[in-house]
């Protein structure tokens, strides 16, 4: 939680986005904690699940502007932000990742910071389940197909784009970014239930999660 670790720095008073914010929890927190937040996503439908819920919400959270916008071609002028970040949005979604890291180093100042997460590349060699045949690597880990699904009706309804950790490294240093941290967090002790493809079986052998914390010169 960034409460605990705290990866964008002192946000009270600067100007944050977040890209590829979903209905924007993250960016109605940010808020909450003296940011000047905005949020950007492709999906209206998002978009507007998020306006719903700021109605609901009181103080800055609930006035975080929220913007469609696809993550390559950003709405903002250079150097308009202090920090940007992205959790589980836009990057693996993106075949063109290593342009949303250039659009992202072209919004920040000098000296900003930019954090994602995406689950861990390491993920990608195994079946998604959550017990023991979710243990076993049978796809390799050099294969950037993406992962695909279809509609009843054969239409294409979901894409995520493999990359490995080096694939990272090396588009956020070519955008221009010094990789600070690469954190690989490890699975609570307290953690005892299953959802979807993770397990304490699994979480405590390799991690579900990366997250890339990287600033500009």
């Amino acid at each position: 939680h960034e409460g605990d670790w705290h990866l964008l720095g002192a946000v009270a008073g600067r100007d944050v986005l977040e890209i590829g914010c979903g209905s924007a929890p993250c960016a109605r927190w940010i808020a909450g904690q003296g940011a000047r937040a905005v949020a950007v996503d492709l999906s209206a439908g998002m978009l507007r699940v998020g306006a719903e819920a700021a109605s609901r919400s009181s103080g800055p959270a609930a006035s975080v502007p929220l913007i469609q916008a696809d993550a390559r071609r950003l709405p903002f002028a250079d150097a308009s932000f202090d920090v940007a970040f992205s959790a589980f949005g836009a990057i693996p979604f993106v075949a063109d990742s290593a342009g949303v890291m250039a659009e992202a180093a072209r919004v920040l100042r000098p000296g900003g910071r930019f954090v994602f997460s995406v689950n861990h590349p390491m993920r990608w060699i195994f079946r998604d389940d959550p017990g023991p045949g979710g243990l076993q690597a049978v796809f390799p880990y050099f294969d950037r197909s993406p992962y695909t699904e279809y509609d009843d009706d054969g239409e294409l309804s979901y894409v995520e784009h493999h990359r490995t950790v080096g694939d990272r490294i090396r588009e956020l240093v070519a955008a221009g970014f010094v990789v600070q941290d690469l954190i690989e967090p490890e699975w609570p002790e307290w953690l005892d239930r299953e959802w979807g493809q993770w397990s304490p079986l699994r979480g405590g052998i390799f991690p579900g999660t990366a997250i890339f914390v990287a600033s500009l010169p």
